[in-house]
């Protein structure tokens, strides 16, 4: 993998990503962040040497390097899932490259269903902890130890100095913003109504299919890291209506402006 991490590394430093500060994931709907940035270079997945392409529909394809707030920024226009049959690795690959051209700082979004009735659709939702449901992890793998500490401590994967900026943004600027803890799923089947009481049984907030895999590889870098999701449904397994995709879509755009202002405030700070 360090052969493979290397080569895209030096692929995209010849593209002129020079030096990045902050690594931006987008999630599923999410994607209007980059009409912010100042692009100065991008690359094409299926252009840069080892980097899996993205397969869902409503998620682009690029990697985009500029200036946001006036920090250098790498943004991932669209992102990678278990659930289109890449590995664990190739889901958090794009970490390790990201943290290798220079990024000490990580922030993820993600659109996700709410566990927690108290929480409405069209809300954010901070993440505060999470539950790994996807049957394995990014880190199981024979060399992990030549990248960084094999048994990655996980008391605190979210950073509770940049948590407690993003809250106060939030109340600044009137947004609605819950703390939560965010389960992932492998999907990408939508869950049952006996899989939305357990969820809510094990203490999980809302519920996705990414994001969870990219923290622990972040962790494992010792990046900084933060990461918000936005409610796009509400998951009452009493009150279970067939799942609307489009209706999904729908609700990550509306609300996503705040997520944005969220995102831009904090990068000032940094």
């Amino acid at each position: 993998m360090i052969k493979q991490i290397t080569e895209s590394t030096e692929y995209l430093q010849s593209k002129g990503f020079d030096s990045p500060e902050i690594g931006i994931i987008l999630g599923t709907g999410l994607g209007q962040l980059i009409n912010e940035v100042e692009v100065i270079a991008e690359a094409s997945y299926n252009h840069i040497p080892n980097f899996p392409t993205a397969t869902v529909e409503f998620h682009k394809g690029k990697l985009i390097y500029g200036l946001l707030e006036g920090k250098k920024v790498i943004v991932m226009q669209g992102r990678f899932h278990v659930y289109e049959g890449y590995t664990l690795q190739d889901v958090t690959f794009p970490v390790r490259i990201m943290e290798k051209l220079g990024i000490k700082t990580l922030l993820v979004s993600n659109a996700a269903g709410a566990i927690n009735l108290n929480f409405k659709k069209g809300e954010l939702m901070l993440i505060d902890d999470h539950i790994n449901l996807q049957g394995g992890s990014p880190l199981a793998f024979k060399g992990v130890e030549q990248l960084g500490e094999r048994f990655t401590d996980m008391s605190a994967p979210y950073d509770p100095e940049i948590n407690a900026t993003i809250k106060a943004i939030a109340k600044t600027n009137g947004i609605t913003l819950h703390k939560g803890v965010y389960a992932s799923v492998v999907g990408p089947q939508l869950e049952t109504r006996a899989e939305y009481r357990m969820l809510k049984i094990i203490g999980a907030d809302a519920v996705g299919m990414s994001t969870v895999p990219e923290i622990i590889v972040a962790n494992h870098l010792k990046l900084k890291v933060a990461a918000v999701s936005v409610l796009t449904d509400e998951c009452d397994p009493d009150h279970l209506e067939p799942v609307n995709i489009a209706e999904i879509i729908a609700m990550a755009a509306k609300a996503e402006p705040n997520m944005i202002t969220l995102f831009k405030e904090l990068i000032k700070t940094i």
